[in-house]
């Protein structure tokens, strides 16, 4: 009786803690103007708001695309973003949401991608992930998604410390990347990265492999962004003491090295349901599978 007691207080703290993790998420909203906070790369006329500022609104059209990546760098933290995607035919259209260690692809940059790639009406959405060190990537997944992303706004959110990057949409983990001191060096936990968006055209492969244009009779594309969030150390020359693991953030404690019991379940889930690629399954790419998928997300 004892030890189920203890049992059971055990599993309160656990969920104490994790109800205050999420409820410091809700209060990480970033303060001030988009201007404030983002510096955007696109005509005028590709970048509006709403009356109030608080929505933000990309377009695409054959001119030109439109992208904003935030003003300060981090290492490590909390990263999320309510996005509503392009609606309709939107076949060869990426709205990108990612963060990276320099303002374009660089030879040896980092990066951790999210790529909605768009469709043709009726046809689902696919979220495809990646992770770049020191300019190689190829560790591609894709997903489908367990409800429409052009009818509402949903969040899409990045954990990420010296011992996981975990990718989350509504607070569900749908990718899980482990860092176990790969003998390959393949974990992004060296740089400080920017946050990005765009969206642009990409019909050489975004849709079906590249089978899928663009049809511009349709555009503008629109994709629309909201409650831009982040818990996370921001970066300050030389060396700031936050990015070592003084464990003194939530984000860079023990039970965000980890997915929770009730996370677990949602991730076993999504790679039941959702997985349509995965790079480390990927035998004809990969012969000789990559260090980094032998580490089971799970531990």
């Amino acid at each position: 009786m004892e030890r189920k007691a203890s049992s059971l207080m055990a599993d309160f703290l656990l969920i104490a803690a994790l109800v205050a993790i999420f409820c410091s998420l809700s209060q990480a909203e970033v303060k001030g103007s988009f201007d404030d906070n983002f510096s955007k790369s696109c005509p005028e006329s590709h970048f509006k708001t709403s009356e109030d500022g608080q929505i933000w609104y990309l377009s695409l059209d054959h001119k030109a695309g439109c992208g904003f990546m935030t003003r300060q760098k981090y290492r490590f933290g909390w990263f999320s973003m309510k996005l509503k995607l392009v609606g309709g035919d939107s076949a060869g259209v990426v709205t990108a949401y990612y963060m990276c260690t320099e303002d374009g692809a660089g030879p040896t940059r980092d990066e951790v991608d999210f790529e909605f790639l768009g469709n043709r009406t009726g046809e689902p959405y696919l979220i495809q992930t990646n992770v770049y060190k020191n300019g190689t990537g190829g560790r591609e997944m894709r997903h489908v998604l367990w409800f429409d992303p052009t009818e509402d706004f949903h969040s899409y959110s990045l954990l990420w410390n010296s011992h996981q990057l975990v990718f989350f949409v509504d607070e569900v983990p749908i990718r899980v990347y482990k860092n176990a001191n790969y003998t390959n060096n393949f974990f992004p936990n060296e740089k400080p990265m920017y946050l990005f968006s765009s969206i642009w055209n990409a019909d050489d492969w975004a849709t079906r492999g590249g089978l899928e244009k663009t049809d511009w009779k349709n555009a503008p594309f629109v994709s629309t962004y909201k409650d831009f969030s982040v818990d996370g150390c921001q970066w300050k020359d030389p060396f700031p003491s936050c990015v070592s693991t003084t464990t003194e953030n939530w984000w860079d404690q023990y039970n965000s090295w980890h997915l929770s019991s009730d996370q677990k379940l949602d991730y076993a889930w999504v790679q039941r349901n959702l997985v349509i690629y995965d790079y480390c399954q990927d035998t004809e790419r990969y012969p000789e599978k990559p260090e980094e998928c032998w580490l089971s997300p799970w531990d």
